[in-house]
Parts: structure tokens; sequence; C-alpha cells
């Protein structure tokens, strides 16, 4: 873990992004004036980044069922179980994963993140996505370079908005990749939301930078690389080992694909 940064401040009195999941998530690692936001967003939501998580843990056991057994986990979040590690290793047990995220308060319950199994190794770095060079220095300390690893963007890329290239982010991130790697990414859209359920204002206007995007501009993140079945689709659709669920309709505000380099 990179020293110096637990004692971080914390401010409780605006929202951020990883707590407002957490409250939606049913978790306890929040405050009021997240929970205050959280109580803005529509009935759906809770159910949205349920299916969020739940793709993520999809397509991680996928990518560890495939070989893959490096793990670099950028805005990681609040810890809810089972984390990545835990689904990674569950399959793999040598199965190395870096953590990275920029709040205090996620890097406070970072020893959750850390507990590794015997075989395997998990780390975690307190860093901004904005920063790719560092995260890939970093992770180059735990994982190999020269094997696949998966990148995990997951509900992420939508914080960060137009004018810090978000694409040429995920592009520097995935260039670092060998052969075999893969991208795992979701990310808001606003293309089946009715106006009744649009609460991106209120998002804003609370000081978090939210960028929803198309179809279209969440596919360009997956630009040069090469999607595997079902492709680019809502994030309840992503489904490789089991059969699609019912009312997927009924929480579309994600999109999610996992990507291979080739």
């Amino acid at each position: 873990m990179t020293p110096g940064t637990a004692d971080s401040p914390i401010d409780t009195s605006r929202p951020h992004p990883a707590r407002v999941y957490d409250y939606l998530l049913g978790g306890k690692d929040n405050y009021p004036v997240d929970q205050e936001l959280g109580e803005q967003m529509p009935a759906m939501a809770k159910e949205a980044v349920a299916q969020n998580r739940a793709f993520m843990h999809r397509a991680v056991g996928w990518a560890a069922r495939a070989g893959i057994d490096q793990f670099l986990d950028i805005g990681t979040g609040i810890p809810t179980r089972p984390n990545l590690h835990q689904i990674a290793q569950g399959i793999s047990p040598a199965a190395r994963v870096v953590y990275t995220d920029n709040d205090p308060i996620v890097l406070r319950h970072a020893e959750a993140l850390l507990v590794s199994t015997p075989e395997g190794a998990t780390d975690y770095l307190d860093a901004d996505v904005r920063a790719p060079e560092k995260i890939l220095d970093h992770a180059r300390t735990l994982l190999d370079f020269g094997r696949p690893v998966a990148l995990s963007l997951v509900a992420l890329m939508h914080f960060v908005p137009d004018e810090d290239d978000p694409y040429g982010i995920t592009r520097t991130l995935m260039d670092a990749l060998p052969s075999g790697s893969c991208l795992v990414l979701s990310h808001f859209t606003k293309d089946f939301l009715s106006a009744e359920q649009d609460k991106t204002d209120e998002y804003r206007s609370s000081g978090i930078s939210l960028r929803p995007r198309t179809r279209s501009e969440v596919a360009r993140f997956f630009d040069g690389l090469d999607l595997v079945e079902p492709g680019l689709v809502t994030a309840p659709r992503w489904h490789q080992d089991a059969p699609l669920p019912e009312n997927t309709g009924a929480t579309d505000s994600f999109y999610a694909g996992v990507a291979r380099v080739a």
C-alpha cells in the first residue's frame, strides 16, 4: 500500500461518488450528504448499481476462467464483498490484483482489499485514473506486464469529463498491456432514461462531475480491441455462462462490455 496517505481528510460536507454508490448498494460507509443525494435518485437506481456490480462479478469470473490471473482495478470504490480479488482468486488462487482509487475513505478500507489467498497477492495504490503512467508504474511492481492483464474500469469513466481525455487515458492504459489482455468496462448512460429518471443535473449540482455517454460514445473506449460476446450491451444483458435474466430492461442505465487485446 502506498504509505503516508491514510490520514488524508474525508470531506463529509459534499457527496462523493464512491459513498453514494455504497449507499445505493445498501452499504454503511456513507454520510448524510451521500444519503441525501442517493435518495434523489430514481427508484431503479439501487437495482441498476447492483446489476452493474453483478456484471463486474461475471466479467471477472469469465476472465479468470479464460486463464487471466492478473487484474488492475481502477476506481475500486468502497469494498463490498465479494470484491474483485475474491472472485478472481476463487477461480485462480494465485491471481494477483492491484486496486487503485483516490478517495481517502476507500484507502481507509484498503485492508479489506489486501486479504489475499496464500498463493496470490493484492495491493492498493492511492491514485487518480487521470495519472495513468503513475498507476502503470506501480502496477508493474506486482503484475508481470509480459503476461495478460485484465484492466477493470467499472462505473468509472463517466466521472471523467471530455476535457480530461477519457479515451486517451484508456488507450494509455491498454497500450501498456500485452496480447491476450482485456478491458472490462461499464459506463453510465441516459439512453434509456425518461426525463423523470434522469438525475444528471442533481449529481452535477452536488459537485460531482458526471458525463453520461451514448452507446456510440461508450463504444469508442473499445476502439482497436476485439469485443467478446455478447458485445457492448446493457449491464444485465452481459452474460457468458448463464442464461439471460428476465426483466433486463428495468435497469438499463449502464453499458458494459469486455474486449481483448489481439
